[in-house]
């Protein structure tokens, strides 16, 4: 799934430390960070700042664990367009 401007990074970590398994960020140079990593997290998240941060995608090796980053990455659609 792609990535949009996440403005909340301490919503989206949280949402990541409650996953079970692996959640990977995949950039189209293609760089792979493992996000339950601390130290990928840091860089992923430099890279989500930067310009190129919508070309970045996002992949879950657990079901549940997509549809709970699907529904945070939803409920940032529903924010911006709310405003």
């Amino acid at each position: 799934m792609k990535l949009t401007n996440i403005k909340d990074v301490k919503k989206f970590i949280s949402v990541l430390d409650t996953c079970k398994r692996d959640v990977y960020l995949k950039s189209p140079e293609g760089d792979v960070f493992n996000l339950k990593s601390s130290l990928s997290q840091y860089i992923a998240i430099g890279r989500l700042l930067e310009e190129n941060g919508d070309n970045l995608e996002l992949f879950a090796d657990d079901p549940v664990d997509e549809a709970k980053l699907i529904g945070f990455l939803g409920e940032l659609e529903n924010e911006e367009a709310g405003q």
